[in-house]
């Protein structure tokens, strides 16, 4: 038996989104997820793309990001943030982590932002790590202090809440979905870009798809380009089968929140590991990050091992050559990620896992467990 990170779910609904599209259906897949996506989050406008690291480019599009400008993000997030502010030879900065839920630092975000108040500081980019969010009340006001925006980066946080509010509604100037997210493969790609600025979405629209002018009343192969744009649209296949996920995502994370309360409870005396620690019951714990005491490489070799296939989330940014070098970053300039980075790891969880699977796990990270010494 063999429990992999992640499976992707496949429903009936699916399927038959998926044989419209290829039975010549003449309804726009990729419209009407818009409508979907922005109905189910509670934001007014949504722009589906072709992936998630589409959607956060175009979002620095959107905010007309410039060479020299900079962005402020986690040093523990996935490489596609930093990597596509470089895209225009502006400049991340990265801020160190809190060592419950492993987002951004607030204390430590709010002293860089006093320190570098500037014109060229356009944005922070937040991520939220297994779907858990940061207080994002203390976070916008500081925005409105520093008058920067905000965009969200909610790769694991599609359907969680804070406050009773979806993410994607609770107040980002962007924010950032990838249905296709770190680890967590599917079988088709594509991303969403949320917001309730009309200005921002049609800012995107337009460089999302070469900048293309078109007049609706005049032959539809007239068109005039009025910008430098990209192609950032997602496939009606995509489209089609990511509108059934959305219907029935709040029910896959009901069962995601049971099989975390499984492993809460069968792992939390557990010698050598130490259960996610929650700061709010919203958690939708679209990752569940166990610390383990010492050798977790090993213990993660052992897992694979018995059958039990594990994550990371995330290697932090200043361990990688590029930006270690771009930025004469050094291992200890960012303490409470490193040592994070080197106990934490990501168990299997997904909604289509049985109790079974769930059983076999937790007894696979006992069995490991009780072999440290």
């Amino acid at each position: 038996m063999k429990i992999p990170f992640y499976k992707y779910e496949s429903s009936r609904e699916a399927h038959s989104n998926v044989s419209d599209v290829l039975d010549g259906d003449v309804l726009n897949q990729v419209a009407e997820l818009e409508k979907d996506f922005a109905l189910y989050t509670g934001a007014k406008f949504a722009l589906a793309t072709s992936h998630g690291t589409s959607a956060l480019h175009l979002a620095m599009l959107a905010l007309d990001l410039k060479r020299g400008d900079k962005i402020v993000c986690s040093v523990n997030t996935h490489p596609n943030v930093p990597e596509v502010v470089r895209h225009f030879d502006a400049e991340p900065a990265f801020i160190d982590i809190d060592s419950t839920a492993y987002n951004i630092d607030l204390d430590k975000l709010e002293v860089y932002l006093q320190e570098h108040e500037s014109k060229k500081l356009k944005a922070v980019i937040v991520t939220h790590i297994a779907g858990q969010s940061c207080d994002l009340d203390r976070l916008y006001a500081m925005a409105k202090t520093y008058h920067i925006k905000i965009v969200e980066d909610a790769s694991e946080a599609l359907g969680a809440t804070y406050n009773g509010n979806k993410i994607g509604s609770t107040g980002a100037d962007i924010t950032c979905f990838d249905f296709s997210s770190h680890l967590k493969k599917n079988i088709c790609n594509g991303g969403m870009l949320v917001s309730n600025s009309e200005e921002i979405i049609d800012r995107a629209k337009l460089i999302g798809l070469h900048a293309m002018e078109k007049d609706e009343n005049s032959l539809s192969y007239i068109y005039d380009i009025v910008d430098i744009g990209y192609d950032y649209t997602m496939s009606q296949l995509d489209a089609a089968y990511i509108r059934a996920q959305i219907k029935e995502q709040d029910e896959n994370l009901k069962r995601i929140k049971e099989i975390a309360n499984i492993y809460n409870d069968a792992l939390s005396s557990v010698e050598h590991v130490t259960i996610p620690e929650t700061i709010s019951d919203e958690h939708p714990f679209s990752l569940y990050i166990v610390k383990i005491d010492k050798n977790r490489d090993s213990f993660a070799l052992e897992l694979k091992k018995e059958g039990v296939e594990v994550g990371l989330h995330y290697i932090p940014l200043h361990f990688l050559t590029y930006y270690k070098n771009k930025y004469m970053l050094k291992i200890n300039n960012y303490p409470v990620a490193l040592i994070s980075y080197q106990q934490v790891m990501s168990l299997p969880i997904y909604s289509s896992m049985s109790d079974k699977d769930v059983e076999f796990v937790i007894n696979k990270v006992k069995y490991v467990a009780s072999t440290r010494v």
